[in-house]
């Protein structure tokens, strides 16, 4: 035998036992399978594969036809499953078909075949594949049809609205002021210099590193900053406050919130403006944000000083009046809403810690003194004040961590609410807890007293937080202008409620849900509440055929996952030990990126995922068995384990991943859309974001694809009919056509685009600027950067 000879025999060999590997995984995994229910598929497959790996070592050419049969039987198998849809093939007949090609290469004797003999077996091989792909496709022609995604339950119409005969709202400022641009965050901008046809032309004008400046664990950026005069302000998760000149991204002015203490991994989101009536000099205008010990911080919007007449040497100590909790189980992470003179501020706790947590309550300061104007606590809701000396606001109240809303004329503060923790075990929880949690409320901006209340999701055991800025519209119906109030939910659904009473507008109905076999002690209700004037953003119901993966292997464990779970839909209650599948998970549906709306038409442009959780309940003992802890008050929440204390059950749960760490479920997983206020349908959708940043293992693919990855942001809508986008687990920003969803630019950032942009007009040079924070997000493993991005047209 000579060398080549011998190389072959060993690549020969080598191939046989990977063939073999492989087959005994799937027909392991696919005994597993068929055991709970499953597909045959995966037995087959692994027998098939066993099979042809001992041919293969026999150096028997048979090993060839068994494969061809083999790949032929996927053919009809994947087709039958899943037509011709691109992605759900990918697992099912990449992986098979590269196999193939290296059998197709493998040294076997064929010395006995003639030419005529290949030329058959090829063009044999071309005919049952195309039989194949034929029978699959016949096959799937007789299965039920897909479920309707919930996107989609009030159809889609083929052209976006004209103009509206009053805008949603006014729009004449050319900076950008608060968080969502104006108090009822609609993020809109008046400005049309970057329009659709130059917006191609786009080119980066500065780049400026916000941090880190300090110590903490290292994180992303998720800072929406604002725009007044000429100056652009910001913060980080490393307790700054940054301000920058809006024309050239120099520093002006960096403002420690917490000198000497170290960052403890919670996002900065924002930070918030006010000019004071009639004054002049050292803080005439100020900068209001929070940081992570945490404080109420105002300092000099033009030097970034501290305003000696605000609190304490210019920050407030939110810790007051609050029950002890272990080191960073309270937090603030969106920017403050100002109004009526007031500082508003609400609180996030990680999710799922222990019951007698910190409280939620709200609570406004005089935005000049500091003075505590007014605290809305949920358990004392007729008291306006601080609690009596030696008592703490209500332990483990529901919070509200998302950014807030305000109307100045009614005077009224908008305030999405969380649940009560833990999340997901609720039979402790107390008549106001039931009440506010997962309500969006209104509070009287000058008592703090509750207005009304409007409940998104009743009894919340799936950690449905209420996570986005209400967004306030003057909408038009047929019985005329109707002051409104837009809430995203992680659900999913969208209620549109009469701001001012919290009435609905578009109609909303209680629907029955899944209802038995729960914890042990745990409480549901009969029906939830639904949104059914407007699309919902989320998918259909999963089943197994819908899980996926990056290879056949990981995408049998999503079946096997998937089979040995609880799932019946959306809002399935949690059962003792055995793991359920939440549908959306807790990062939605729609999160903190909210909506945008252009005024002008009645658009609502949405970014939403879907995406799920799988999260098993167990018992107080095997919490402790399994050494279920606190978090380190490190992270903002989401964490796999949830001890749940002083209460009897404890919680693991993660994202319903593969064990490459790609989600279980079928992709696209991000999604951006448009939604018609006035018919409600859907104008357009499209999958948000390619697969060249993520990736198996969390390894960058680098494919240029469109994947529709999962997101963490918001868009921004401008009057010329852009919506400016980052959003996706990629380094990129987007420009996209509101009326139709074509992308019309897109560029490279440093890191994950996972924030919303902004856009404003520098008075020093005239030149539209669109700004962005370029800091990644660690659970989409985006790059982190702390980089801060503008991009503006070439002067001319």
């Amino acid at each position: 035998m000579n060398s080549a000879q011998t190389a072959g025999r060993w690549t020969r060999l080598g191939a046989a036992a990977l063939v073999g590997l492989l087959g005994l995984t799937l027909a392991m995994g696919g005994t597993l399978l068929v055991a709970d229910g499953g597909s045959l598929y995966y037995l087959a497959a692994g027998l098939a594969l066993i099979t042809t790996a001992l041919l293969l070592w026999r150096d028997d050419r048979r090993a060839r036809l068994l494969y061809v049969v083999m790949f032929a039987v996927t053919l009809i198998w994947s087709l039958w499953e899943v037509g011709f849809a691109g992605w759900p093939l990918v697992p099912r007949l990449l992986a098979p078909a590269g196999l193939g090609l290296l059998l197709l290469v493998i040294p076997l004797d064929t010395s006995a075949l003639t030419s005529a003999h290949r030329i058959r077996r090829v063009s044999a091989t071309i005919a049952l594949f195309a039989l194949s792909v034929a029978a699959g496709f016949l096959l799937h022609r007789t299965t039920d049809a897909d479920p309707v995604p919930a996107w989609l339950r009030r159809g889609t119409q083929t052209a976006a609205p004209g103009w509206l005969a009053k805008p949603l709202a006014v729009a004449d400022r050319s900076d950008w002021s608060a968080f969502g641009n104006d108090q009822g965050g609609t993020r809109f901008s008046p400005l049309t210099q970057i329009a659709p046809g130059n917006v191609a032309e786009l080119k980066v004008a500065w780049t400026v590193d916000a941090g880190p400046a300090g110590p903490g664990p290292k994180n992303g950026l998720e800072t929406v900053p604002i725009m007044i005069g000429d100056t652009l302000y910001a913060c980080s998760g490393y307790n700054r406050i940054l301000a920058y000149d809006a024309e050239t991204g120099q520093t002006r002015w960096t403002h420690d919130m917490a000198p000497g203490r170290e960052a403890l991994g919670k996002p900065c989101r924002g930070v918030s403006y006010y000019r004071v009536p009639g004054a002049t000099g050292l803080c005439a205008e100020r900068i209001f944000g929070a940081s992570q010990v945490p404080t109420l911080v105002a300092v000099d919007a033009r030097t970034g000083r501290p305003c000696p007449g605000f609190g304490t040497a210019g920050a407030i100590e939110l810790n007051a009046n609050i029950s002890r909790y272990p080191k960073g189980q309270f937090y603030v992470s969106s920017a403050p809403q100002i109004v009526r003179g007031k500082v508003v501020v609400g609180g996030g706790i990680p999710d799922n810690q222990f019951w007698h947590g910190p409280s939620g309550v709200i609570r406004a300061y005089d935005a000049v003194t500091g003075t505590l104007a007014w605290a809305y606590d949920p358990g004392h809701p007729d008291r306006i004040g601080a609690p009596p000396a030696g008592q703490t606001y209500t332990p483990s109240s529901p919070n509200s961590w998302a950014p807030i809303s305000a109307d100045e004329t009614l005077g009224l503060v908008y305030l999405p609410m969380g649940g009560a923790t833990p999340d997901n075990y609720g039979a402790q929880r107390r008549p106001s807890d039931e009440a506010l949690g997962d309500a969006v409320i209104a509070l009287d901006a000058e008592t703090g007293r509750l207005r009304w209340r409007f409940q998104t999701t009743h009894h919340d055991i799936w950690d449905y937080d209420v996570p986005a800025q209400p967004t306030l519209a003057d909408l038009p119906t047929p019985n005329g202008i109707r002051q409104g109030l837009i809430q995203a939910t992680k659900r999913g659904e969208v209620f549109v409620l009469d701001r001012t009473t919290g009435r609905p507008i578009f109609p909303v109905v209680e629907m029955a849900v899944p209802q038995n076999r729960v914890t042990p002690g745990e409480r549901l209700t009969s029906t939830q509440p639904f949104s059914t004037g407007l699309p919902a953003f989320r998918g259909g119901a999963f089943r197994e055929k819908d899980m996926w993966g990056a290879t056949p292997i990981d995408q049998m464990l999503c079946r096997i996952q998937f089979r040995r779970s609880r799932y019946e839909g959306h809002l399935t209650p949690s059962m003792l030990d055995k793991p359920t599948i939440f549908d959306p998970g807790s990062s939605g549906g729609v999160n903190w990126g909210g909506v945008s709306l252009d005024v002008d038409h009645g658009i609502m442009v949405v970014t939403w995922m879907r995406t799920a959780d799988r999260v098993t309940v167990v018992s107080r003992q095997e919490a402790t068995k399994r050494d279920f802890k606190l978090n380190n008050g490190k992270t903002p929440g989401g964490d796999a384990q949830r001890p749940m204390l002083n209460t009897p059950f404890g919680a693991y749960g993660t994202p319903f991943l593969s064990p490459l760490g790609v989600p279980c479920t079928t992709p696209p997983w991000g999604f951006i859309g448009a939604v018609d206020l006035t018919t409600g349908k859907l104008i357009w959708s499209k999958p948000l974001g390619s697969a060249r940043d993520t990736g198996p293992l969390g390894i960058p693919s680098m494919l240029p694809i469109t994947i529709g990855t999962p997101l963490t942001g918001g868009s921004i809508t401008t009057r010329s009919g852009l919506v400016f986008v980052g959003a996706a687990a990629e380094n990129t920003l987007r420009a996209l056509d509101v009326r139709t969803g074509r992308e019309l630019w897109q560029a490279r950032l440093p890191g994950g685009a996972n924030a919303t942009p902004i856009t404003y007009i520098s008075p020093r040079s005239g030149r539209q600027f669109v700004v962005i924070a370029a800091g990644g997000n660690k659970a989409l493993k985006t790059t982190l950067a702390n980089k801060i991005v503008a991009f503006a047209l070439p002067r001319t």
